[in-house]
């Protein structure tokens, strides 16, 4: 096995080839830095026009994880070596992590994500962002950014949004974890398929008979994929949110965002799922957990071009503010799980200080030219 960080491999299929991408570094969970996030997007480009590759099957390495997220230790590093000022290495990761998963959703070949173990936060965006999302029985998929006072980004302000009821905001806000049962009620994935299988899989797409229609491809893909699920139906775990989501919605219908915290925060239920989701938000920063829902509610009619747009601008003015700084170092860095926040409730943030989140930092969005 090569020690690159992206490992890249065309797959013969008669005339045409199955381009196969791996995040390749299992000791981090496969966890994107900019290198890999250059790697993808370079990748996914010479594919883009290359007529021999029909289709693209992108997986993690290892078992535990197709990917955890970015790679939040150095976005820390960037951020505390400029306090309040710009933070090249973190502005420079999300302006082409967005533009990368930009281009995973508009790509006009079928792309399959292949979403075992553990997937969260920028491993999110990479298979949010597949036309084809499969997901196993060890799949874990959580956006816990509250808690390091971040929010779901990635796409996020646009997948959570077209969630069923208010099920996108309530994970937003709290972090809470997700199997694949719920991963494809909320629409985060299109299949349910035993890891078992996976191999099978691989071997049942070359032996299609692509063409050079990419429309008729994105059929092969679905014609190869749905008896893997069929045979798969008996080993998919239960959901927490569809039985959950009554609930949910009742939690979520504040008459404001400092309501709807009360409302999660002061729950009294035994309920493990619902427990932990109460916890994460109570223990998480009251200002990113307004950011979040400002978020959410801004972009809820957006298009995907202008869901990247608004959140590169929100994810600069939070890496240039010290609470993300602080939620990092308590959680990833020392270690302390007791991060230091700005405002002890969210009631306590001044309304200036969150609209100066909604404010344009620079003359031009980088990612104007979506």
């Amino acid at each position: 096995m090569s020690d690159a960080s992206v490992l890249v491999a065309e797959l013969t299929a008669g005339d045409r080839r199955l381009g196969r991408v791996t995040l390749n570094v299992a000791a981090t969970l496969n966890s994107l830095t900019l290198d890999m996030v250059d790697l993808l997007q370079a990748q996914l480009d010479a594919w883009r026009g290359d007529e021999r590759i029909a289709a693209v099957f992108i997986d993690g390495a290892g078992d535990k994880a197709f990917c955890a997220g970015g790679d939040v230790q150095a976005l820390h590093q960037s951020a505390v070596a400029t306090p309040g000022g710009p933070c090249e290495y973190a502005e420079n990761f999300f302006t082409r992590e967005y533009r990368m998963n930009y281009t995973l959703h508009t790509y006009p070949k079928p792309i399959i994500c292949w979403g075992h173990g553990i997937v969260m936060g920028g491993g999110l965006g990479v298979m949010a962002g597949c036309s084809h999302r499969i997901v196993t029985e060890k799949t874990r998929i959580a956006m816990p950014e509250v808690t390091i006072a971040l929010f779901p980004d990635v796409g996020g302000s646009w997948f959570l949004n077209h969630m069923p009821g208010k099920c996108g905001q309530f994970l937003a806000l709290t972090g809470a974890s997700i199997n694949a049962a719920d991963a494809i009620y909320t629409g985060i994935a299109g299949r349910f398929i035993a890891s078992e299988h996976k191999a099978d899989v691989i071997e049942q797409l070359l032996l299609q008979s692509w063409s050079a229609d990419a429309r008729a491809n994105h059929a092969l893909v679905k014609h190869t994929l749905r008896p893997f699920s069929e045979q798969s139906v008996s080993q998919c775990p239960g959901g927490q949110v569809e039985p959950h989501l009554g609930t949910i919605n009742t939690l979520c219908d504040g008459d404001d965002i400092h309501e709807i915290i009360d409302n999660i925060v002061g729950q009294q239920t035994q309920d493990p799922w619902l427990s932990k989701a109460r916890d994460s938000l109570a223990h998480g920063s009251s200002l990113a957990a307004l950011w979040i829902f400002r978020q959410l509610w801004e972009t809820r009619h957006a298009s995907l071009r202008e869901v990247f747009q608004s959140e590169i601008q929100l994810a600069t003015n939070i890496v240039r503010h010290p609470e993300f700084a602080e939620g990092v170092r308590a959680l990833l860095i020392d270690k302390d799980r007791n991060p230091q926040w700005q405002y002890k409730t969210s009631r306590e943030v001044p309304a200036e200080q969150l609209d100066a989140f909604f404010t344009a930092p620079w003359e031009q969005n980088p990612l104007a030219d979506l």
